[in-house]
């Protein structure tokens, strides 16, 4: 059946969530328009909220709804360290699931060139700025290992070296409870290399 006017607005409209395609678009708009309308209505409102309310943290970047998130806000960070990830998303990821104490910085995005993602789209003036002046001993690179996340991590490293930061970069390789026979090549290889003591 072919929807036109609202419904078919309202279809395309929720292709733009990542892995949505035609049928879960119709599948979702058909449900909070026949089952749940009161749900509906929170998410119109929800996301209506969220659009006015929610910008860009001015130190890191990162989502929020104040001038600073709650990250750069906390007196009790350690203020030496900052970790530069792609997006919000892994800084989500990363206070969940470790202890880092310190801050970060979040590109929104990765260089890319042939996309026209350049320095100036990932705020790296502001990063480069926060490496002179705020006492950053070390810079963290968390940035994915897809090629655009590595060309990223060389350019992040270079920037760091001409103001004397420190360089690290987060462990990639085998996952904890993985076995070897199951892990591909290229991660195999990048655990090697990145061997360490025990």
């Amino acid at each position: 059946m072919r929807q036109s006017g609202a419904i078919s607005e309202l279809i395309e409209a929720l292709r733009c969530l990542p892995g949505v395609g035609p049928k879960t678009a119709q599948r979702m708009t058909l449900h909070l328009l026949q089952r749940d309308r009161n749900a509906a209505g929170r998410l119109s409102d929800a996301l209506r909220r969220a659009l006015d309310q929610v910008g860009l943290c001015g130190q890191c970047r990162t989502l929020t709804e104040h001038a600073l998130c709650e990250h750069c806000a906390n007196p009790d960070r350690d203020r030496s360290l900052l970790c530069v990830v792609e997006s919000p998303a892994e800084v989500f990821a990363i206070s969940r699931s470790t202890a880092y104490k310190g801050l970060f910085f979040v590109l929104n995005g990765r260089l890319s060139p042939l996309d026209g993602i350049g320095p100036e789209e990932l705020g790296l003036n502001v990063l480069e700025n926060r490496l002179r002046e705020d006492g950053v001993a070390e810079l963290i690179l968390a940035t994915n290992t897809t090629v655009e996340g590595e060309a990223t991590a060389h350019y992040l490293s270079d920037m760091a070296g001409r103001h004397g930061v420190r360089t690290t970069r987060i462990a990639h390789g085998i996952p904890f409870g993985g076995e070897l026979e199951y892990v591909d090549g290229a991660t195999l290889s990048h655990a090697f290399d990145g061997r360490k003591d025990f």
